[in-house]
């Protein structure tokens, strides 16, 4: 028997955390950020926004593109088209549970 639907069916547990969740926020409303912009923003460590950025990376919720080498090398984030998704849907539960 299957159990009946539950208002927290559209929640997505990697975007649960935090501060994955305001990566996909910020990327969702850009084309694209660069690593210091998010650092900046969010107020994480680089090893921080490294490790939550490798897990979106991983579930395919953001690409990555690398240009340059050294001091000037940048590293770009985009969310996907499946990242896109997700985040709205995410969104979209976090408002009807909270009656928006």
């Amino acid at each position: 028997m299957t159990p009946p639907p539950s208002a927290l069916d559209g929640l997505d547990p990697l975007l649960n955390a935090p501060k994955r969740l305001a990566i996909m926020a910020v990327l969702t409303g850009s084309t694209s950020s660069d690593f210091a912009f998010l650092r900046e923003h969010l107020g994480v460590s680089d090893s921080d926004l490294s490790k939550q950025a490798a897990a979106l990376e991983a579930a395919g919720y953001v690409s990555v593109t690398k240009s340059g080498r050294g001091r000037g090398a940048v590293t770009a984030y985009r969310a996907t088209r499946l990242g896109r998704r997700a985040y709205d849907r995410h969104r979209a539960t976090l408002r009807g549970l909270l009656g928006e």
